[in-house]
């Protein structure tokens, strides 16, 4: 099947066969990365990467008072050769991938708010997350966060200049992200400079901070959003979990309004220039958000009803515009 058919950023549906990890947890190195290297950066301001597009028609506005660090999610999925539990740094496929679909298609969404900083980690393998070994599981997992956490602290000592952040994750990026605000920002001092926190893709308990709370307009500040996509009708789960933030990306609040797709500014697929408006509404229904099918070159092929993959880009210029929001927000109330 044809990827330019298929997708939309992140291809919704594999169709290749899946290689997995191979025996106990063993790292892919010991060592320490160097952030001051900038290779190690997907996307940095003093460079050009792919997190600098915008769509046809935008501008790329970035407020040089924000910075934006954004975490990817999982690029290393299990193709041919993939039987590690983290991806090595210097794994050219790997990060070409991560390249040309999150940092793209993904990390691109806020540039009109700030400036992108996007470190490359050794994530682990997508396997992780429901391997019957649980404890290599976590080691993957710890591995992963070692770098991000290690990033993080670079950037944030050599980099930031005490300026407002945003953060921004999606599947994997946020599994690390919710770590990495329990150890930075939540009850800490940074917290007074986060603009808010996107963090997508993934289940966030209202209970997993402390201090920091759910966004519940869409100029809020210092607090977080989130959402899990799946197709109108569908529920995927046999229990509900009560206690999930999810946060409507189109009314930016978090009620069971449904909102039309009439309202939406616009998402993005294949065609990464070419917006398309009003393809989906959105609802929050339980602990999940609701999508109607999208519209796309070869959506007719869509089968699957989990739109893990469209999180970000089925809502791309709505999160645009409201990264905008809130950056303007924060800095006026800074100032007065």
């Amino acid at each position: 099947m044809r990827k330019s058919v298929f997708l939309a950023v992140i291809v919704f549906v594999s169709c290749s066969k899946t290689y997995y990890p191979q025996g106990a947890f063993s790292p892919t190195s010991k060592h320490e990365l160097d952030y001051s290297n900038i290779e190690f950066w997907a996307a940095h301001p003093d460079k050009v990467d792919l997190s600098d597009n915008t769509p046809e028609g935008l501008n790329h506005w970035t407020r040089p008072e924000v910075d934006v660090f954004y975490l990817y999610p999982t690029s290393y999925t299990g193709d041919k050769g993939e039987t590690k539990w983290n991806a090595d740094i210097d794994d050219k496929k790997v990060n070409k991938k991560t390249d040309d679909l999150a940092i793209k298609y993904q990390a691109s969404a806020w540039n009109h708010a700030g400036k992108v900083y996007a470190p490359y980690y050794r994530q682990a393998h997508i396997n992780a997350y429901w391997n019957d070994d649980k404890a290599s599981a976590i080691k993957a997992f710890d591995f992963a966060y070692g770098d991000v956490k290690n990033a993080f602290e670079y950037y944030l000592k050599n980099q930031n200049h005490g300026r407002p952040i945003i953060l921004a994750s999606h599947s994997q990026g946020s599994t690390h992200m919710e770590r990495l605000i329990k150890d930075f920002f939540d009850g800490k001092e940074l917290q007074s400079r986060l603009v808010a926190a996107y963090l997508l893709g993934m289940p966030v308990l209202e209970s997993s901070f402390t201090h920091l709370k759910p966004c519940e307009v869409a100029d809020d500040v210092e607090c977080y959003v989130s959402w899990r996509t799946f197709k109108s009708g569908h529920y995927p789960f046999k229990n509900v979990t009560s206690d999930v933030v999810v946060t409507n990306p189109l009314s930016w609040e978090r009620d069971t309004t449904a909102i039309i797709k009439s309202k939406n500014p616009g998402s993005i697929f294949y065609k990464f220039k070419d917006i398309k408006v009003a393809n989906v509404g959105a609802q929050v229904h339980k602990d999940i958000l609701w999508s109607d099918r999208p519209k796309f070159r070869g959506s007719r092929l869509l089968r699957t009803k989990n739109y893990h993959a469209g999180d970000v880009n089925l809502y791309y210029i709505s999160i645009r515009s409201n990264a905008k929001l809130r950056a303007e927000k924060y800095l006026e109330t800074i100032k007065k």
